[in-house]
């Protein structure tokens, strides 16, 4: 049986939970934190990774494409060359664009650290440009992509809620206001796996900020 290792509060590992929920596969979830993963499974210690019968792969990106290869019933991308390029798209917008420039002020909203304020600008700066440029690329009308539900869904609505709630509590403004996404978020979970995704990832929350403070140098003596 297929393996998936990570932590329900990452939302790459919901991004891949998400698709084998959707696709009907059986999985056994393994709980692991980045710390403890062996190189030898995700040579960056990086969750999710997986493991199948042929071995480990990781990055959520290619897990995707390995899930849609492997298990193509029912088929979570389009036909279509151009339409499934333009779900890949979106997937690459909302992780390398969206997810990865938000990130570098997670500390602030997971652990309360102050963002230094060159990089807080510097953030903003980029964030508001590629949420500008993403709203030329997506469509949630009514999936991602359009008019069929794809993995650009399973990414989407594991990454944009971060988005949002980064943006709000660092500059005080919902950077993705323009968009439909709180009625297009309500139309995904609606759906049992982004349901059950949801609460099982809110559930393991409090858990990984407990994981993120272990890390922490104490705080000096008086």
């Amino acid at each position: 049986m297929l393996k998936l290792f990570g932590f329900p509060a990452s939302n790459y590992y919901n991004v891949v939970k998400a698709a084998l929920l959707e696709k009907g596969v059986a999985f056994e979830e393994v709980a692991i934190w980045p710390s403890d993963v062996s190189p030898s499974d995700s040579p960056l210690q990086k969750v999710p990774y997986i493991v199948t019968e042929e071995g480990p792969l990781c990055e959520s990106s290619v897990i995707l494409d390995y899930i849609e290869a492997r298990y193509p019933e029912p088929a979570l991308m389009p036909k279509d060359p151009f339409a499934a390029s333009k779900a890949r798209e979106i997937i690459r917008y909302s992780e390398l664009h969206l997810e990865l420039v938000a990130r570098q002020v997670y500390g602030e909203i997971l652990l309360g650290t102050p963002t230094a304020e060159d990089l807080k600008r510097k953030v903003e700066r980029q964030l508001r440009r590629n949420v500008a440029a993403f709203a030329r690329v997506v469509k949630l009308s009514p999936y991602a992509a359009g008019s069929e539900f794809s993995l650009a869904d399973c990414a989407l609505v594991a990454h944009l809620p971060m988005i949002r709630l980064t943006s709000k509590k660092v500059w005080g403004e919902d950077f993705l206001a323009e968009l439909p996404v709180t009625e297009y978020l309500a139309r995904m979970h609606e759906r049992p796996s982004f349901a059950r995704v949801r609460t099982e990832s809110r559930a393991n929350f409090g858990v990984f900020v407990d994981y993120l403070k272990s890390f922490q140098a104490p705080a000096p003596k008086a």
